[in-house]
């Protein structure tokens, strides 16, 4: 995320400001890029800022070509590596960690056993084990933060176990939540006492609203003619990216913000053709024509009105109150989705492509999982819960440091930007101990 993305509440008059900017954030980012392993190029984009990057992996001859073609019809309009959390050149810390470089089989999917796709798996249990201080609880559901009224702290949290449903209390002197976005929403609202009755940190209300989640499914793809002799080498894990280019600068639409698009490019199989047999078998060998798609990943605002809240009267089988989710996409975001299949054709007929198929096919909120918001960062406990450090208002002992703490939702994969605050709000809790 960039200062165009942290800036834009404040700028547009849409929910609230960010307590912080890219300033604020940028040298974690790049610790945390520099831990994780990230396969990109650096793009001079003020919008989508450079970071600290493994070489990217390449691209095929058909994304050169496009690349080339695309930018001569539209400068401002940039393709650039897909920035992707796979190792190409490991350093010291990642291969004594056992991490190893990609191995081009796109199964990431299945868990890469080499280690090259970062994951809490191949990444930071391991370096968590090494320290020592590391203890796992397996088959445990927090219930609930427990709060002391006198101290005004959160003192630890009350588990129940999956099997046996008895509850124990695990004591802290301070506590991460990252239960992904909805998980840790989920557990302050159940966390509730005589200072917080309506949930942890809910002084304004906000806890539970403002749920985000990108919108998708709408792009386009086409064949190319012209490279029947090529096929690639391996089975790439990631694609290329086309940053967002709409409003930005002299570019106005008729909506907010905006979408970049995920691209990618491979020869086609010629597979069933409704034999059997040999000759089915003998068709899979064979290669059909390229093909290329871009997939637009766009922003949604946060609404009030998207929201998550406990349902009291259905009961899990731990005696917990189910978590209910009322969201949908507004009006911004359905005027924005047929610029995200339009541009796509567009793009590809600008470049000579062939058998061009547009598509827009709306998907469910929630289904692009990147879930955002319902404990936002603010500037005060009168319109947030979370302050710029991501600790709860009137429990600074409480840090929330995944998706729950999203302001807006930009229209870039999140991930990196929790991993950044949470890294950021680690170095607050340090230094606010060693105090």
């Amino acid at each position: 995320m960039s200062d165009l993305d942290f800036e834009a509440n404040l700028r547009e008059g849409i929910a609230i400001d960010w307590p912080i900017r890219y300033k604020d954030i940028a040298p974690w980012y790049d610790r945390v890029e520099k831990f994780v392993g990230i396969a990109g190029s650096r793009d001079n984009l003020p919008h989508l800022p450079d970071g600290n990057f493994q070489p990217p992996m390449p691209f095929s001859c058909v994304e050169e070509a496009f690349k080339k073609q695309l930018q001569s019809s539209n400068p401002n309009v940039n393709i650039i590596h897909a920035r992707q959390a796979h190792l190409t050149e490991p350093t010291a810390e990642q291969t004594e960690l056992g991490r190893a470089s990609c191995q081009y089989r796109n199964m990431c999917s299945r868990g890469c056993p080499f280690g090259a796709y970062f994951s809490t798996q191949s990444a930071t249990l391991p370096a968590a084990k090494r320290t020592g201080n590391l203890t796992v609880m397996t088959d445990q559901i927090v219930k609930e933060v427990i709060y002391d009224e006198v101290s005004q702290k959160a003192t630890g949290v009350l588990l129940i176990n999956s099997e046996t449903k008895e509850i124990t209390e695990v004591q802290a002197k301070i506590i991460f939540l990252n239960a992904s976005t909805l998980g840790t929403t989920q557990i302050l609202l159940q966390s509730t006492s005589k200072r917080f009755p309506e949930g942890m940190g809910n002084d304004s209300g906000v806890l539970g609203h403002y749920l985000m989640d990108h919108h998708f499914g709408a792009g386009a793809t086409a064949e190319i003619t012209g490279y029947e002799d090529v096929v690639q080498y391996g089975r790439r894990p990631n694609g290329f990216y086309i940053p967002r280019y709409q409003n930005i600068g002299n570019d106005k639409r008729d909506y907010l913000r905006g979408f970049g698009y995920e691209g990618n490019s491979g020869r086609t199989i010629a597979g069933d053709d409704g034999s059997i047999g040999a000759s089915l078998k003998e068709n899979y060998t064979k290669f059909g024509p390229w093909e290329i798609k871009l997939s637009g990943f766009a922003e949604t605002l946060p609404y009030e009105q998207n929201r998550v809240f406990l349902d009291k009267s259905k009961i899990d089988p731990w005696g917990l109150p189910l978590l209910t989710i009322s969201a949908d996409y507004g009006e911004n975001e359905q005027l924005m989705r047929p610029d995200m299949k339009n541009n796509a054709a567009e793009f590809f007929e600008a470049a000579g492509f062939k058998n061009i198929r547009p598509y827009d096919e709306i998907r469910g909120f929630g289904r692009c999982i990147h879930e955002m918001g319902t404990a936002r960062m603010g500037h005060s406990p009168k319109d947030s819960v979370l302050n710029k450090h991501n600790q709860v208002w009137g429990v600074p002992n409480v840090y929330v440091t995944d998706g729950a703490c999203m302001t807006s939702s930009s229209c870039v994969n999140p991930s990196l930007t929790y991993m950044a605050l949470a890294a950021r709000a680690v170095d607050h809790a340090v230094g606010e101990m060693k105090k």
